[in-house]
């Protein structure tokens, strides 16, 4: 019998971790864990942003082109425990026409545990947290309504905020409400061992403890999410240190921490420095944290008797494109490119490394075959044939989809525009331009619309355009940049 383990990571981009090349931000577990696991440079999401990537790992199901639940229309004017990401279709709860991992266990007699500090997960009827015999949600990331006081006074809350004068953005509206609750959620810190990441894993930890005979007999599943590194930036100061000497590294700075769905023009070069510092702490910090819960699994002996999955949900942007932000159009291989590693039991693969194309929902049954559990109706597939087999190819290209925009990359070249027609879209020669920087679609338009054709292809079913187009002007929860500033000057 096999242990099922799902380890993700929000917002940690591929490039900012070692094992995937990158060569300043310390990444010492992860870059441990790829060497004796399979790693994944190609795997994509099917669809943008946080809960649509959700629904599909969990069920392994697509959910563009969002025909199953369309909504994203809504504003959130009932609390913000409650309403969808005004224009992220695919936002929302997992529909119960649709079975979870963690129900397909239940039934496998599996026992099962859901440790998070994800909060839109939780919102009411979102249940993402169905099927699971134990869930536990680590309250207080970023806006949610964890400690109603004490109040941050106005004076502390400017020195996170951009001003009216550096331009109006998505993120700096939202800032105003978020950065205060967040600010109030976290005050009460003490050490590193408050922190989010730690508090996540950690409790994932006792559960191993707790549950030791069901995993021993191969007979647990266990999900973890850590919503870290997602913004705000807010890692212990010894992370900050292992990047940045210098003592006045924040004088004549203000403390962003927060994404700007934005220009980067709006802050200061040195802020954006110190922003990106930030981020490589968080990313560090979730390091050690993952490192501790893997050494966990070592230590209680069932390393070997389980598959681990590590993956994140997505990147962001820190400036490049001219953008802080998780953006739909432009969506670049900062956000696009996933970390994804699998360590298949037995250590089947390890040190491999697979350039093949993968998604998301491949992931669900991935785990479900290694445990003999149903994958009946899914989407996905095995990705060990994959790892095992040369000449095996599930995907000659992938398409990710955001409200109404869609990115396709065929390997060799990436369209990205709106799904009814390439008016508006980009298209970029990968092998020469693999940070996306020049438009050549005035060139080769005729392959940007084969690269679209092949997104409704990809949808197997009739996309409802008119439904699509009503997101060409709404933010959504990382919004277009046509539409992310009111600021003449950027």
């Amino acid at each position: 019998m096999v242990n099922a383990i799902l380890i993700i990571l929000d917002t940690l981009r591929q490039d900012h971790v070692g094992c995937y090349g990158n060569d300043w931000i310390k990444t010492p577990n992860l870059d441990k864990f790829a060497k004796e696991a399979v790693k994944f440079t190609r795997m994509y999401p099917d669809s943008l942003p946080t809960l649509p990537a959700r629904k599909a790992i969990y069920t392994g199901k697509r959910v563009y082109p969002f025909t199953e639940d369309k909504i994203g229309l809504t504003k959130a004017g009932r609390g913000d425990f409650i309403g969808d990401a005004l224009g992220a279709p695919g936002w929302g709860n997992i529909s119960e026409l649709n079975d979870t991992l963690s129900e397909r266990f239940k039934r496998k007699k599996y026992t099962s545990a859901l440790f998070s500090d994800v909060y839109h997960q939780f919102k009411p009827g979102y249940n993402f947290h169905r099927g699971f015999d134990q869930w536990m949600w680590i309250r207080g990331q970023e806006e949610d309504s964890f400690l109603s006081g004490p109040r941050i006074p106005d004076e502390i809350l400017k020195e996170y905020l951009t001003t009216k004068k550096d331009g109006i953005s998505a993120g700096s509206v939202f800032a105003q409400t978020m950065m205060r609750k967040f600010l109030q959620n976290t005050r009460w810190w003490r050490s590193e061992a408050d922190t989010f990441t730690a508090q996540v894993f950690r409790a994932a930890g006792e559960w191993l403890d707790m549950n030791y005979e069901v995993l021993s007999a191969g007979k647990g599943f266990i999900t973890v999410e850590s919503f870290d590194p997602h913004e705000p930036w807010n890692p212990p100061l010894h992370y900050i240190r292992m990047y940045e000497k210098d003592p006045d590294w924040e004088k004549g700075c203000r403390k962003i921490c927060h994404s700007l769905y934005g220009p980067a023009t709006m802050i200061t070069e040195k802020e954006l420095k110190n922003l990106r510092t930030r981020y490589a702490g968080e990313v560090s910090l979730v390091d050690t944290w993952f490192g501790y819960f893997i050494d966990y699994i070592k230590r209680i002996g069932i390393w070997d008797d389980s598959i681990i999955v590590v993956v994140s949900d997505h990147g962001h942007m820190l400036g490049e494109h001219g953008l802080i932000a998780k953006a739909a159009n432009p969506l670049g291989r900062e956000v696009a490119d996933l970390v994804a590693m699998i360590r298949f039991p037995g250590g089947e693969g390890s040190g491999k490394t697979c350039d093949k194309f993968c998604y998301h929902h491949d992931i669900a049954a991935t785990i479900a075959k290694a445990c003999g559990v149903s994958v009946k109706d899914m989407d996905g597939q095995d990705l060990l044939p994959l790892v095992q087999e040369k000449d095996l190819i599930y995907h000659d290209h992938v398409t990710i989809a955001w409200g109404g925009s869609v990115a396709v990359y065929d390997g060799d070249y990436w369209y990205n525009g709106y799904i009814w027609d390439i008016e508006e879209g980009s298209l970029f020669d990968v092998k020469k331009d693999p940070h996306l920087e020049k438009d050549m679609i005035m060139e080769a338009p005729d392959k940007a619309r084969e690269l679209l054709e092949m997104a409704w292809k990809d949808a197997k079913e009739p996309i409802d355009m008119d439904f699509m187009r009503k997101f060409k002007d709404l933010l959504g929860c990382t919004p277009v940049a046509k539409t992310l500033v009111k600021n003449p000057k950027c």
